[in-house]
């Protein structure tokens, strides 16, 4: 293989990889359980935290609604985390060290 070839070939990768960041960067994840609704950007920002509102809260269930926020952010995590692997985790056979 010649080298421009090569170069190419590694300006298509480097485009792809992009495109598949920018894509997760945008998608919206959701860790949700029946007290608490939170959204993410693939980007690890958090832009939204639902609280179910039907259910009121004693000052004993603070520390209950702290816990499911904690499940719901990891869960949203987790989700984001997922999706970055199946998408971005070709690329890390290609070019080692890069994640």
């Amino acid at each position: 293989m010649n080298m421009q070839a090569l170069m190419k070939q590694a300006q298509k990768l480097q485009k792809d990889m992009l495109a598949a960041k920018d894509e997760i960067d945008n998608t919206l994840f959701i860790g949700e359980n029946s007290l608490v609704k939170v959204t993410m950007k693939g980007t690890r920002e958090i832009t939204k935290v639902e609280i179910n509102a039907e259910d009121s809260l004693d000052k004993e269930d603070i520390e209950m609604l702290q816990d499911m926020i904690l499940v719901a952010v990891n869960e949203a995590l987790s989700k984001i985390d997922k999706i970055t692997e199946e998408k971005m985790g070709k690329y890390g056979n290609a070019m080692p060290g890069l994640f």
